[in-house]
């Protein structure tokens, strides 16, 4: 690929790998984009930016994936303005059955240059680290639930049911710390399935005790102390949904989030024929889990606990005023929607969707 010299600004359209970028380059007036490839390396990049004369003309793009925003960091202090955009959102053709690193890089520098790319917002370097510990916590919250699993289904298996309560309550553990095996094999077993379950607690709570160091250090103390405010988000919820949205100014209006969160329902709707379906899921997971979390906390009557009151302390009247007008809203929903419908997940989960509502308008206020 030859420098260009044209005027105007030039874009550059990168299908990135991890070790490979294929870069399509459309200067302004040209229908046709020149592609290369070169390695997924900063040598490589640097080398590839010093082709163009004037770096500041350059527009470059790429979709957001697991080689993450290292990329984007690197080519804005080359002076390179460049967006990471929303796979998703990317228009695709119904009949185009081809795909290729060079296929994609050309369609991105097109569409791009045609504005018809939604770019993301791309988090600093802070607030990625936190989400990433927040993310940590949901993995191994997940590794707990799949130890405990195995130990429960392996008690079942040699007929240790236990039946006098909730399981994995203190009550739950005394029972597990009685159980014995006079096979040598299946005591060895058990105490293995016994030391996972142990062994993923103490991660958990070591992981949350990192977390709660960010409770109230900027940027996020502000966010966490008004949306800890709300029922059912604890501090560590309200951590994870202030790192997971960061700028909640980006959504122009509530549904624009709540559609974000993957929460709304599909539709399908042409002529005379409204069809709706499931929720979309095609937003932010992991927001959307602690949503859903959440939002069973209204299946109660409206009420302030002593958990609440003690989040409530030095969080602006405003922010009180309107988490209990939230509050006594959901839970009155909750109530009459449960009366009406046997699956409570799907209550739950149109809890969320308003819950979300509110929080943007907190958040935005």
């Amino acid at each position: 690929m030859s420098s260009v010299t044209q005027s105007g600004p030039i874009h550059l359209g990168l299908d990135v790998h991890k070790d490979s970028i294929s870069v399509a380059v459309l200067p302004s007036g040209q229908e046709s984009a020149e592609v290369d490839k070169i390695f997924h390396d900063e040598p490589s990049v640097r080398r590839l930016i010093a082709r163009f004369p004037d770096p500041g003309r350059l527009r470059a793009c790429y979709e957001a994936g697991p080689t993450g925003y290292e990329l984007q960091r690197l080519l804005a202090r080359l002076h390179v303005r460049c967006d990471v955009v929303a796979p998703s959102l990317i228009p695709r053709a119904p009949g185009d059955r081809v795909k290729t690193d060079r296929r994609d890089a050309r369609r991105l520098a097109r569409l791009h240059r045609a504005g018809e790319l939604v770019a993301i917002r791309i988090p600093t370097e802070t607030e990625e680290a936190v989400r990433d510990l927040c993310r940590a916590r949901a993995d191994v919250v997940d590794d707990r639930r799949r130890a405990r699993q195995r130990l429960g289904k392996f008690l079942l298996r040699h007929g240790r049911v236990y039946r006098d309560g909730t399981a994995w309550t203190v009550g739950h553990e005394r029972w597990l710390a009685a159980q014995t095996f006079t096979e040598a094999a299946l005591a060895a077993t058990y105490a293995r399935y016994r030391a996972a379950v142990t062994a993923r607690d103490a991660e958990l709570a070591a992981i949350e005790a990192d977390l709660a160091l960010w409770y109230d250090r900027v940027p996020f103390a502000a966010q966490v102390a008004r949306l800890a405010a709300y029922r059912g988000v604890d501090r560590l919820g309200a951590l994870t949904l202030a790192s997971e949205v960061c700028d909640w100014r980006r959504f122009p209006r509530a549904t624009a989030f709540m559609g974000f969160t993957g929460l709304v329902p599909s539709e399908y709707s042409s002529g005379e024929s409204t069809r709706r379906g499931h929720v979309t899921k095609a937003g932010n997971a992991h927001l959307r889990t602690q949503l859903i979390e959440s939002a069973w906390a209204y299946r109660s009557p409206a009420s302030i606990g002593a958990g609440l009151r003690a989040r409530h302390e030095g969080v602006p009247a405003q922010t009180l005023a309107r988490s209990w007008t939230a509050q006594q809203r959901l839970c009155g929903r909750f109530h009459r929607m449960a009366a009406r419908k046997n699956v409570k997940t799907v209550v739950a989960t149109a809890i969320a969707r308003e819950l979300a509502g509110f929080l943007w308008a907190e958040m935005t206020a």
